[in-house]
């Protein structure tokens, strides 16, 4: 049976969108670029329980733009780690959906992120302790492009190629857009594809809004003898017109006409 990824990615960003403008804070750009990112990694490739999140032989991610919650609550509560009616509580006093990811608050997730540069560093140091406990799991790790800025990850990168972490993988949301203008321009990353191979990891490119493309690049990174990293070409703002490409909807407050025109954009017809 084939899944209709195209149905959940209209049902995420429904998600997203109501979940920031309900809270009135939240990051709204970097989570509509990773909607396929996720649905590739939930859906296709990650090994899990959500009945038991804990399990041990289960596959770890590191959500390192840990600003972007609000793709990652949307994709576990659609994937059943908890009940969808917590999407509306959103960054709300005794919620257990916080404005970043709380691994002792939050169902599904496995490491409290959002100080940017840290996720890859936290990632390499599960995927070693794994090895060591010949546990056969995975890794993953999602970045934004703008927090390659941090040499934290490129201290990480360089770590991870010395112990072979094979079972390592990064994802680079390539949206192009941080916090205050173009990635490229506050600080260019090209080639980027160059400097990871040139620190020993397998690079792959993949298109980040095509969920089976990013799916085979997932799988394809899995099991190799050294670390892996996929570099996803996506939009900030994915699927909302006057969002996409904007670094003013890195974070934002949508007026109730905004939402309402985001909205019907993500899904084709009224709110």
């Amino acid at each position: 049976m084939m899944i209709d990824y195209t149905k959940k990615a209209k049902q995420i960003r429904r998600d997203i969108l109501t979940m920031v403008h309900t809270a009135g804070s939240g990051h709204i750009g970097g989570s509509l670029s990773a909607v396929e990112i996720m649905l590739a990694l939930y859906g296709e490739v990650m090994r899990y329980d959500p009945a038991t999140p804990k399990w041990e032989f289960r596959d770890r991610f590191i959500l390192s733009k840990g600003h972007a919650a609000p793709v990652l609550y949307a994709a576990l509560a659609h994937y059943g780690f908890f009940a969808p009616e917590h999407l509306s509580a959103l960054r709300q006093p005794g919620g257990i959906l916080q404005g970043h990811p709380d691994m002792n608050k939050t169902p599904g997730v496995d490491f409290s992120s959002g100080s940017l540069g840290q996720g890859l560093s936290v990632g390499l140091g599960i995927a070693l302790a794994l090895r060591h406990k010949n546990i056969d799991s995975h890794v993953y790790v999602l970045m934004g492009d703008g927090e390659l800025n941090e040499g934290q990850n490129w201290e990480a990168a360089l770590a991870a190629n010395k112990y072979k972490a094979g079972n390592l993988t990064g994802i680079i949301d390539r949206n192009r857009v941080q916090l205050d203008g173009p990635s490229d321009e506050i600080l260019p990353l090209e080639p980027l594809k160059d400097k990871w191979a040139a620190f020993g990891w397998d690079v792959t490119e993949a298109n980040g809004h095509n969920v089976e493309n990013m799916a085979q690049a997932l799988k394809s990174a899995r099991g190799g003898s050294s670390p892996s990293v996929i570099i996803a070409e996506t939009i900030k703002g994915k699927g909302v017109p006057f969002m996409e490409g904007n670094f003013e909807w890195h974070g934002g407050v949508m007026s109730q006409p905004e939402y309402e025109s985001a909205m019907r954009s993500v899904t084709g017809n009224g709110v």
